[in-house]
């Protein structure tokens, strides 16, 4: 959303978090996380914190961001701090909080704390772990358009990328290529660092593009994401460079048919624990069940890596209107490496991929 004026579910996602503070037994509360001030207000600022109690909800900042807090948060009274925003926050927050003042918890370095409870006493301070990001985890209509947005975007890149992919060309000008097509495609920015990994350095899931360059007969890994409107997208595919070996083959179908496995188990009500089995369980009974260490998938919204995931500690059910990433993979050390990622909107039964460009394994 460009500004708060447009954000036409923010009351509602406070009406909610008022809720919830009031089961808490909380008076006031803190929200400090960049994702969660933007999710509650539309203001983008890298510095800042919201005051809401029952009938306030005041925006605190410095100077620099005055014009931009104004046309992103217009209902939210804005206070600019003129020296020191943390000290002087905490001096007001003394004189007006409450005594129950809900602390993000997860979300304050210790210095800040400290500096905090040198104006607060540390008594008044309730730590709450999650609140804003449960709400977060269910999606509104206009939340889904933007990550849609994002996910089409990836879809454009994928088929202006694929000619790039040759042997001979390094990964790091590979991923340099990947952000350039992003922007020129509309994203705001990368929804974090590109993956581009070639034959054995695709057994590492989160491998850093480097100077290695491609070759024939390899497995190339291609794992991005574009930002558009505040909002992630997630996706990843691996192509074959040439001709390549009858087990690159067989992982690869095992891994897509393990995701697809997933994707039929994915609706409203269906436990995440259980549908991270049906995967892990089609990969182990293909013999790759050690290869497969990681979860199934997580969230993805304001941030990439969101809350609840797809894992074997998951607990709880998924709700219609939660987006995931559905990415088995299998990683062998020293040989290459399978992972295919889409993303999927949850709905009452079933579930909308997101995520359309094609699966087959490509031999480019």
């Amino acid at each position: 959303m460009e500004n708060g004026a447009q954000g036409f579910s923010f009351p509602s996602r406070l009406t909610l978090l008022r809720r919830r503070m009031e089961e808490l037994g909380l008076v006031s509360m803190v929200v400090a996380a960049p994702a969660n001030r933007r999710y509650l207000s539309g203001f983008t600022g890298d510095d800042g914190f919201l005051f809401v109690d029952e009938r306030r909800l005041i925006l605190f900042t410095d100077f620099r961001f005055r014009e931009q807090a104004r046309l992103e948060a217009p209902a939210w009274e804005l206070r600019i701090v003129e020296r020191r925003l943390l000290p002087e926050f905490a001096a007001w927050l003394k004189e007006e909080g409450g005594e129950r003042i809900g602390l993000e918890a997860e979300h304050w370095t210790l210095a800040a704390y400290e500096t905090l409870t040198r104006n607060v006493p540390a008594g008044r301070l309730v730590p709450i772990r999650g609140v804003v990001e449960q709400l977060r985890a269910v999606k509104d209509e206009e939340e889904l358009a933007f990550i849609a947005a994002a996910a089409a975007i990836n879809d454009r890149v994928w088929t202006r990328f694929l000619p790039l992919l040759r042997p001979g060309v390094s990964e790091r000008d590979l991923a340099v290529e990947l952000e350039y097509l992003l922007r020129r495609e509309g994203a705001e920015g990368m929804a974090f660092p590109s993956i581009v990994a070639s034959g054995p350095r695709g057994a590492l899931p989160h491998a850093t593009p480097g100077e290695k360059r491609l070759a024939a007969g390899e497995m190339v890994v291609v794992d991005f994401g574009a930002v558009w409107r505040g909002y992630a997208s997630d996706m990843t595919r691996t192509v074959a460079l040439g001709r390549v070996g009858e087990e690159e083959r067989t992982v690869y179908g095992l891994v897509l048919a393990a995701q697809e496995r997933a994707l039929e188990a994915i609706r409203a009500g269906a436990v995440a624990r259980a549908v991270d089995a049906v995967a892990r369980n089609h990969i182990k009974e293909g013999g790759y069940g050690e290869a497969f260490g990681h979860g199934l998938g997580h969230a993805v919204g304001l941030e990439v890596h969101e809350e609840p995931r797809l894992s074997p500690t998951s607990e709880g059910e998924i709700r219609s209107g939660m987006v995931f990433t559905v990415e088995p993979g299998v990683y062998l050390p020293g040989r290459f490496g399978v992972r295919i990622e889409d993303l999927v909107v949850v709905t009452e039964d079933g579930y909308r991929n997101l995520t359309k460009s094609p699966k087959e394994l490509l031999v480019l």
